[in-house]
């Protein structure tokens, strides 16, 4: 079976699933974590570059997704980027409270030397087949576009420091996350019908 098609019967089960929690359906939302997860792991790991704050987030979003299943709109978007949403949603909040609190306490030194044994975000990313199709829409958005959308989206940095990290005009920096966000709704749209 092809991808596209594999993507839209996907986009199905976790369509249902989500209606099924709304009726506080237990097994649909074991089924639906069983199926996504590593989706939002991935993106959260991304993020954080933190296992265990990552599991962490994972545990937040499915709460989440248990709580407000009865407002998910299909019209909206898909189930998987509700996820992908929340995932990152949850993550950057996350971020923001561990830098609040490293803000706070005594200074130590940058965690950017810090390594992890486990797998790149990059190769658990290659592992999920969604994410693959994400990766692929991605390479197609044009390189400014693109920089200046992970940088927004992976790096969480607002439109004036992507601004000031380019050197680039505020207005170009939202023109092309615009941009970008527009293409890769058309390149994802076919991949989950």
């Amino acid at each position: 079976m092809g991808e596209p098609a594999s993507a839209a019967l996907r986009e199905a089960a976790w369509g249902d699933y989500i209606r099924r929690c709304a009726s506080r359906d237990e097994s649909a939302l074991a089924a639906l974590y069983d199926e996504s997860s590593q989706l939002a792991y991935t993106i959260a790991l991304r993020i954080l570059q933190d296992e265990a704050d990552a599991s962490e987030v994972v545990l937040d979003v499915y709460k989440q997704v248990w709580d407000a299943a009865a407002r998910f709109d299909e019209q909206r978007g898909s189930a998987a980027a509700w996820i992908v949403v929340l995932a990152r949603s949850r993550a950057m909040d996350r971020r923001r409270s561990r830098a609040a609190r490293m803000r706070t306490a005594v200074q130590v030194e940058e965690l950017h030397t810090v390594t992890s044994s486990q797998p790149s975000p990059e190769s658990l990313a290659i592992a999920s087949q969604s994410s693959r199709s994400v990766m692929r829409a991605l390479a197609a958005v044009p390189s400014e576009q693109r920089e200046a959308l992970e940088l927004a989206f992976f790096g969480g940095l607002s439109h004036s420091e992507i601004a000031d990290r380019l050197g680039e005009p505020l207005g170009t920096v939202k023109t092309r996350i615009r941009l970008a966000v527009g293409r890769l709704r058309e390149l994802l749209k076919d991949a989950v019908r």
